[in-house]
């Protein structure tokens, strides 16, 4: 899948990082981003704009006035519209070159491998913990990076899970925090979803060093990140060793 000139002038100040190479991989590469709202929105838009060649893109919810402070993909007359539909419109018109895939479903233990398929990265852009244990497994069987991101408030975390080589999601928060309705500001679900693209797009390329094996802490109110070693459970359920008789 060679570039054509149109590409190479569209992408021509990262070639200048990653090489052609490094733009045809992202280019022959398909990521599913679990999430259309705050996390999933400025995810989308950089994957999209740096010329990832397929994005499929999660989501069940239509988009509601509340949803407006911070998923960014979105816009007052697409209220009462599937996010999916409306994020497609955006994505497409920013980057007509790629694919975008909208699936307006729940995601659940029963379609989730078929909704992955054979990707080459899934993002956890969910606001639910349950969701995200499901896609770790999920990673975790298949095989394939999990890119992490939460937020709360001014304050978020990320990290990049390779199955067989880092701890899992379920290693790190063995246990769901209690749900809620919780409180967010636009500006924080943008910065820990931007990292969370940089990791893709530093996976797909083979540049720098991804969050394997670290925890990436973001402090809004004190414009402060702190970066924290994770280790393997070996008992954990999902990744951790079979236990012997």
């Amino acid at each position: 899948m060679t570039l054509s000139a149109d590409e190479r002038s569209r992408y021509g100040r990262q070639i200048l990082i990653f090489d052609e190479e490094g733009q045809e991989r992202l280019k022959q590469a398909t990521i599913v981003i679990a999430g259309a709202g705050g996390l999933g929105s400025p995810v989308a838009v950089y994957c999209a704009a740096a010329g990832v060649g397929r994005i499929v893109l999660i989501d069940k919810d239509v988009v509601d006035l509340s949803n407006l402070n911070r998923q960014i993909l979105h816009a007052t007359p697409d209220i009462g519209r599937q996010k999916v539909v409306s994020a497609e419109e955006k994505l497409q018109a920013l980057n007509p070159a790629i694919e975008i895939v909208p699936i307006h479903e729940t995601i659940d233990a029963e379609n989730i491998g078929d909704l992955v398929g054979d990707a080459d990265g899934i993002v956890d852009a969910m606001d639910n913990y349950p969701i995200r244990f499901l896609l770790n497994r999920t990673a975790h069987e298949k095989g394939i990076p999990l890119f992490h991101g939460a937020v709360r408030g001014f304050h978020g975390q990320a990290t990049t899970i390779v199955p067989g080589e880092t701890p899992c999601l379920s290693c790190i928060f063995p246990h769901a925090p209690p749900a809620e309705v919780f409180p967010i500001v636009g500006v924080t679900a943008g910065i820990i979803g931007m990292i969370q693209a940089g990791e893709v797009i530093k996976h797909l390329t083979g540049t720098g060093a991804l969050l394997a094996g670290k925890l990436l802490l973001w402090d809004g109110l004190n414009s402060r990140t702190e970066e924290i070693s994770v280790s393997a459970n070996p008992h954990c359920p999902v990744c951790g060793s079979p236990q012997k008789e």
